[in-house]
C-alpha cells in the first residue's frame, strides 16, 4: 500500500512540475503584456507593423507543419528503436552473447530512447529499477519487452501531450541498457 501511494505521489509531483513549467512562461508573458499596456506609448519609437490576417494564418500553418514533422520524427524514432531492439534480442538468442554490431545497435537504441524522452518532455532522470535483472538473459528479455512497449506508448500518445508514461518507460529502457552493458555474458 505504501509503495503504491509513494508511486502515486511521485507521479503527481512530476505532473505538477510539468504543469508549472508549462504555465510559468505564460504567466510571465501575461504580466509583461499587462505592464506594456500600462506604460504610455513612446512617441520616439516607430510602431511595429501589425501582422495581416493572412500572415498570421501562414505563421500558424507553418507552426502546425513543424509540430507534425517533429511528431512524425518521434514516431520514426520509436519504430526504429523497436526494430533495433528486436534485432539485438534475436541476435543474442542465436549467439548467446552480444557482438560488436549488437553493441553499436545498443548505442543507437540509447540515442533514440533519449530523443523520444526529450520529445515527450523528459529530462536526465536516473531510474532505479525495483527488480533489476541479475543476468544477461533476463536483461535481454526485459530489454526486448520494454523496447516494444515504448514504441506502443509513443504511438498511442497524441501530438500535444507530455506523457509521463513514455518518459518513465524511456528511463527504464535507458537503465536496462546500462545494466546490459555492465553484466557479464554468462549463459
Amino acid at each position: 500500500m505504501t509503495t503504491g501511494l509513494s508511486k502515486l505521489t511521485k507521479k503527481i509531483g512530476k505532473a505538477l512540475l510539468v504543469i508549472s513549467l508549462i504555465l510559468a512562461p505564460l504567466i510571465v508573458s501575461a504580466a509583461q503584456l499587462q505592464q506594456k499596456k500600462a506604460l504610455p506609448d513612446d512617441p520616439t519609437k516607430p510602431e511595429k507593423e501589425e501582422l495581416t490576417v493572412a500572415e498570421e494564418e501562414l505563421k500558424a500553418k507553418r507552426a502546425i507543419k513543424e509540430e507534425d514533422r517533429e511528431y512524425q520524427e518521434n514516431l520514426g524514432r520509436a519504430r526504429n528503436l523497436s526494430s533495433l531492439g528486436s534485432e539485438i534480442v534475436t541476435s543474442f538468442k542465436q549467439k548467446k552473447a552480444l557482438d560488436q554490431d549488437d553493441i553499436k545497435k545498443l548505442e543507437k537504441v540509447e540515442k533514440l530512447t533519449k530523443g523520444i524522452r526529450r520529445a515527450a518532455g523528459g529530462s536526465e532522470d536516473k531510474v532505479e529499477m525495483e527488480r533489476p535483472p541479475k543476468d544477461l538473459v533476463t536483461a535481454m528479455e526485459m530489454f526486448g519487452d520494454v523496447s516494444q512497449s515504448l514504441k506502443q506508448k509513443v504511438e498511442k500518445t497524441p501530438k500535444h501531450v507530455i506523457s509521463a508514461n513514455v518518459i518513465d518507460e524511456a528511463n527504464v529502457l535507458l537503465e536496462l541498457i546500462r545494466i546490459v552493458r555492465s553484466l557479464p555474458a554468462k549463459v
